[in-house]
């Protein structure tokens, strides 16, 4: 089994945002919270919106940072030092914008762009050494678009991409779980290729 106590879910607070590609990760945390039939309730003293489950005996915590995307740590550390979570047990799901709509990829440590996952490092003593799950959003093709990219929301048939790739990310994050890394890259991975037509 994987030894992982803590799934995070990135986007921004607000209704106005629900909707956003730059919310990827909760909506992954979101369906993850429904496929074990909970849901996550404020918990003001990590600046989120928290739940508790257990996977095959493993108890788990899932947080939603209600903090903007660029503060996310604030409510990652906090949750983490309360419980003493280490990095490691971490996995955090966000939006990719180097990868297109239907594809998502674990990935341990490493740098990112991604104001969510830059920010929780800092607050990490700078330790990269945490899980990721990558979902594609795609890259508009210049950089001056990436903010209006980010924080629109995609089309139908981006979103139903989108969806598609959760749907197989909570699954595997499942047998990641329950099993290894290896054999949920491997599962994942695979699902990718197939829709990138590798």
């Amino acid at each position: 089994m994987a030894d992982i106590r803590l799934i995070v879910g990135l986007g921004n607070p607000g209704p106005e945002y629900e909707h956003t590609r730059h919310n990827a990760g909760a909506w992954f945390l979101d369906q993850f919270a429904a496929a074990y039939n909970t849901s996550l309730t404020p918990e003001s003293k990590f600046s989120g919106h928290t739940a508790r489950i257990s996977i095959g005996g493993q108890d788990i915590r899932l947080l939603h940072p209600t903090t903007f995307m660029n503060r996310s740590g604030q409510s990652v550390a906090a949750l983490a030092n309360f419980y003493k979570i280490e990095p490691e047990q971490i996995l955090v799901a966000f939006d990719e914008l180097d990868m297109p709509p239907g594809i998502a990829k674990f990935k341990v440590g490493g740098s990112s762009s991604q104001n969510g996952v830059r920010d929780i490092v800092s607050r990490m003593a700078n330790n990269k050494n945490f899980l990721r799950l990558r979902i594609g959003i795609g890259h508009p093709g210049h950089k001056s678009k990436v903010t209006g990219h980010v924080l629109g929301k995609p089309s139908a048939a981006e979103k139903q991409a989108i969806d598609e790739a959760i749907d197989e990310a909570v699954r595997c994050t499942e047998l990641l779980i329950k099993h290894d890394l290896k054999q949920a890259q491997n599962r994942l991975h695979s699902f990718s290729a197939t829709v990138a037509g590798d």
